[in-house]
């Protein structure tokens, strides 16, 4: 892979159906969410689903916390490979979950979309003059740690949260 392989796009109305079959994709497999996507899993209409993204790139008193959410598209056929969302700062609230959370489609996972969609993410966190990023993943997820360790990631921390063990990588940016 030549690193430039994926482009980070913002979802749009357009993009529903394409949405909709990687969202299908995911739970065909079994996975409970689509990480990374700001609740994509929760919604059945795209349209209020994307509403809420929206809202939640503006800095408003109901949303303290500007998060921005992309999907990656493989620049080849155009293909969304993965979902990727950084919220800008971090409240109490949110410390636990990180800054950035990831996920890859099924069928395109182990082949190294992950560093590369981080890394594009990473990018955008340096644009937004941030000096650090803090990822969260399950203590038993090695393909997450291994993503954010290829990019950089140290763990610092191990904790539980609703009896899951959790970790947290930080990564200088």
């Amino acid at each position: 892979m030549d690193g430039n392989e994926l482009v980070l796009v913002c979802p749009s109305e357009d993009m529903e159906e394409e949405v909709l079959r990687y969202k299908e994709e995911h739970f065909a497999c079994g996975d409970m969410q689509v990480h990374g996507s700001g609740g994509l899993a929760y919604y059945d209409r795209y349209d209020e689903w994307l509403n809420r993204i929206r809202s939640m790139r503006r800095n408003t008193t109901d949303n303290p916390v500007q998060t921005s959410t992309f999907f990656s598209r493989r620049v080849t056929d155009g293909k969304l490979i993965g979902c990727i969302k950084i919220h800008h700062t971090l409240t109490d609230e949110l410390e636990s979950g990180g800054h950035i959370a990831y996920g890859i489609r099924p069928s395109e996972r182990g082949k190294g979309y992950g560093r590369q969609q981080l890394l594009l993410c990473l990018e955008y966190a340096r644009q937004l003059q941030m000096k650090q990023v803090i990822i969260a993943c399950d203590r038993d997820n090695a393909a997450s740690a291994k993503t954010a360790m290829s990019c950089g990631g140290r763990l610092v921390k191990e904790f539980e949260e609703d009896g899951i063990p959790k970790q947290h990588y930080l990564i200088e940016v």
